[in-house]
């Protein structure tokens, strides 16, 4: 009798529970494994005062029937879960240096709503809606792989086709203006990852009633439901490699539990220490460990009085005196500021809301003092730095949602200390390692790795995101069962 093969997934974010899934349903014994106290990785949400915020997840593109992120998410149970489009005529609202812009859905309905502002750039908006539609396609009619276009545009500077292609300075900057969700680095941002995760938006907009979390709890009970096991609260301490392949993981330094195969879900910095010294080359783990990452997020969470701010169906970004497309300083905020601003939908049916995220891109030297501190130990400067920026963000927006001012109950403030921590994000990042257009056999780590039976997924391999990760997941999946004749 054929023998079931033993699945270890190391991290519950999205990626690992998407693979767990997946497996589980293709008849393999998985084991989820997770050392915080709940799955979800930035999908996951937290409690206080009360109420439910979320860590990282706040709005989803193309779930609208037929698009991408609602054919992938079909395979896992998630299309009837409680979403919320957003406005269709403004689902991103942008304000640069006080000049309103506002995000229609629909292709052509975002290049009219966009050309009314820029007349003269009709034609060249039409051109970079043309760019969306073409790589939204090219992703559809794969499922989810790349094909010629998208490797065309993974090698194609995103800034440089803005540059070529819009002519007008000011729009370009409004086009980007709602990229925050991803780092927007002049000189390495490939095309596909700012067209897929646009395009994807500009197709239709969507919050879920009830958070991330929602998500995250789905995926591992579906898990459950195959038979596969998700385990929280549990650390892996080691990964145990007999002549090139690993057959064992250990837990908490005493638990060993045999394995046929291994995918990591975490970042690679936090992978290889877990693995016996010599079962990689020093070459192979110095090129990836060597890679730049992604800036983090500092984040403002505002509890509010009931019943006193209106809820907006939208997301709002505002940009004062900001050079948007040099993300690499974005921790100089004496020369402008960039915002992102949340609403969570009321889980009453309210007109109003409880709570609004604000967000602005903070880079790991910023907090790099307080790197060796733990939570609730860093003492009365970090105290004072939360603080500093906290009341900057809420200045910055209340010209553009005045009807916080006087109805803030409580301020929970969270910086790229806090999802290292509590995420397990490497240095807190918020999108994983850079990608480079003009070095992608570098940055855009492969699946498969030296040691024949271990694999990767998460943001940190393809590209970031609801979609990047669910995408990635496949990918691992469709790699890891073709390997099965060989690993066994």
């Amino acid at each position: 009798m054929k023998r079931t093969p033993k699945v270890i997934i190391v991290g519950a974010g999205l990626g690992g529970l998407e693979c767990g899934y997946l497996l589980s349903r293709h008849g393999m014994d998985v084991c989820v494994l997770e050392q915080g106290a709940q799955v979800g990785g930035c999908l996951q949400s937290f409690r206080r005062h009360g109420l439910q915020f979320d860590t990282g997840f706040h709005y989803v593109g193309g779930m609208g029937e037929g698009e991408i992120l609602h054919q992938l998410f079909s395979e896992f149970r998630l299309t009837g879960l409680p979403w919320v489009k957003l406005d269709t005529e403004c689902f991103d609202e942008v304000f640069l240096d006080g000049e309103h812009y506002a995000f229609a859905n629909g292709y052509d309905r975002f290049a009219d709503e966009l050309s009314k502002k820029f007349p003269q750039q009709r034609p060249h908006i039409a051109e970079y809606v043309n760019m969306l539609r073409r790589s939204q396609s090219a992703l559809l009619s794969q499922g989810g792989a790349a094909d010629s276009t998208s490797e065309t545009l993974l090698a194609t500077s995103a800034y440089q086709y803005l540059q070529e292609c819009i002519p007008d300075e000011r729009l370009r900057k409004v086009l980007s203006a709602t990229s925050l969700k991803m780092d927007l680095r002049a000189d390495t941002l490939p095309l596909y990852i700012f067209a897929q995760i646009n395009g994807t938006f500009v197709q239709s907009a969507w919050r879920l009633r009830g958070g991330g979390q929602v998500i995250a709890d789905t995926i591992a009970d579906g898990i459950r439901t195959h038979g596969g096991q998700v385990r929280t609260r549990t650390r892996v301490t080691g990964i145990h490699v007999n002549e090139g392949s690993i057959d064992h993981v250990i837990l908490n330094d005493n638990e060993i539990i045999p394995c046929d195969l291994v995918i990591s879900d975490i970042h690679p910095n936090a992978l290889f220490p877990l693995l016996e010294e010599g079962s990689l080359r020093k070459r192979y783990v110095q090129r990836i460990s060597s890679l730049e990452n992604s800036f983090g997020v500092f984040t403002v969470q505002l509890l509010l009085k009931e019943g006193a701010v209106r809820y907006r169906n939208r997301n709002i970004f505002i940009h004062n005196h900001a050079k948007i497309w040099h993300s690499e300083t974005w921790d100089d905020r004496q020369n402008g500021t960039s915002i992102g601003v949340h609403f969570s939908v009321p889980t009453d049916g309210s007109e109003y809301t409880r709570n609004i995220d604000l967000f602005m891109p903070m880079s790991w030297q910023e907090v790099a003092p307080w790197t060796g501190t733990r939570p609730t130990q860093r003492g009365n400067d970090y105290d004072e730095f939360k603080q500093r920026n906290a009341e900057a963000a809420i200045s910055a927006v209340l010209p553009y949602i005045p009807d916080i001012q006087g109805n803030i109950e409580k301020i929970i403030v969270s910086t790229p200390l806090t999802y290292r921590d509590y995420t397990h994000t490497f240095e807190g990042s918020a999108y994983g390692i850079c990608k480079d257009y003009d070095h992608l056999i570098s940055t855009m780590l492969p699946i498969r790795t030296p040691i024949p039976n271990l694999f990767l997924t998460g943001q940190n391999v393809n590209f970031h995101g609801v979609l990047g990760v669910t995408v990635t997941a496949k990918m691992t999946c469709g790699q890891v069962i073709s390997a099965l004749p060989m690993l066994s």
